[in-house]
């Protein structure tokens, strides 16, 4: 059965969309980190829920926080290298769940040791959690060179 999520109609106080953003922020931080290989706040940054999906770069659909755990594992083992940022990006919030999308741009490193070009959309969606903002979806579009 499929699940639901709806966005509580109270919008969020500027402090929790604060917050949201710095949340965002530090997810990319985490990433920059696994493509180094280190998965120490990537941990940090997510939901350990039943309830957390991750649809990233190299397609697929991953529910519930051990098999979005074995994803990033699987690609800090890669170490890709390079860096990737936020750029414009819009959040939405309420009370407990919130929603940022932006565009990841940045660069990675192939097997053969060349820079790639990352620029892709991403929507990641949040949940309060003891008064933290913690990651409970990543969506990103598919990158040709991460499919399998």
């Amino acid at each position: 059965m499929a699940g639901f999520m709806a966005l509580n109609n109270t919008q969020a106080s500027d402090d929790d969309k604060k917050a949201v953003m710095e949340a965002t922020d530090q997810f990319y931080v985490a990433l920059n980190s696994m493509f180094k290989g280190d998965l120490d706040l990537m941990k940090e940054v997510w939901s350990h829920t039943d309830d957390v999906t991750y649809m990233g770069p190299g397609g697929g659909i991953k529910i519930g926080w051990d098999q979005v755990l074995a994803s990033w594992e699987a690609q800090a083992a890669m170490k890709l290298g390079g860096s990737v940022h936020a750029e414009d990006m819009s959040i939405t919030a309420g009370n407990e769940i919130a929603v940022s999308i932006n565009y990841a741009k940045g660069e990675n490193i192939d097997a053969e040791g060349k820079p790639r070009p990352v620029s892709i959309r991403t929507t990641n969606t949040f949940r309060k959690e003891d008064g933290k903002w913690k990651m409970i979806g990543h969506h990103t579009d598919l990158l040709p060179s991460m499919q399998k």
